[in-house]
């Protein structure tokens, strides 16, 4: 089901025309998800990706949309520094979280509290027993991977799940959207059209929800 689990995130600004300036260079250093990605300058990622409560309102809206309760396990992959597994933990401390990060350097810089919990590895191979999450979820990660990757990353997200799974990957409309993606896109790999995106879930077998990552000229998402 398409749902927009992210809706309640601020807006952010993006300077599309400042990312196009050295674009292979800054790219290059962002797919070493290291200082640069996660708080270096903007160009090459985040610009600094701080605590800032913004994961709050999602982890409350996870346990009402998927009925999360006492010892509900939940797999977060590609949880960076671990925000919305804190934000959930602090909801429910009885909530077994469990986060999947490529990034050494996200992990060493997440909240001591989660940092046991994050697991360093790739989501093509998923280090979990089948059915063994009541929620798995994969936001702006497996997009990341090559396409034939991806749909290992997308049929192992089933394989480890319960049912329940959110998938949230970069998209494109028309000659336009795809012109403007990827003057901003840095570490991105696979990106398709919706419609396609859907094929894709139907070819591996995904049944979770998901929906799309677009941008608009003016640097908004829809």
């Amino acid at each position: 089901m398409l749902l927009n689990l992210l809706e309640s995130f601020p807006k952010i600004a993006r300077d599309i025309k400042s990312r196009r300036k050295s674009k292979e260079i800054n790219r290059a250093k962002a797919l070493e998800f290291g200082y640069e990605y996660f708080d270096g300058n903007r160009n090459q990622g985040y610009g600094g990706y701080k605590y800032d409560g913004r994961w709050v309102k999602i982890a409350k809206n996870l346990k009402k949309i998927y009925k999360l309760k006492d010892n509900s396990k939940i797999l977060d992959i590609g949880c960076a520094k671990g925000y919305l597994l804190f934000d959930l933990l602090n909801l429910n401390p009885k909530f077994q979280v469990y986060g999947l990060e490529i990034s050494e350097y996200a992990i060493n810089n997440s909240d001591n509290s989660i940092k046991s919990r994050i697991i360093k590895g790739n989501c093509k191979e998923l280090p979990f027993k089948d059915n063994y999450f009541d929620l798995t979820l994969s936001i702006n990660t497996v997009h990341n991977l090559e396409l034939e990757e991806c749909k290992n990353a997308i049929a192992e997200i089933q394989r480890v799940s319960k049912g329940k799974s959110f998938i949230q990957v970069d998209a494109y409309r028309n000659d336009s959207d795809l012109e403007v993606f990827k003057d901003w896109m840095l570490t991105a790999k696979t990106y398709l059209k919706p419609e396609q995106w859907l094929d894709l879930f139907n070819e591996v077998g995904y049944t979770g929800d998901y929906y799309w990552t677009i941008l608009e000229s003016d640097g908004s998402v829809v």
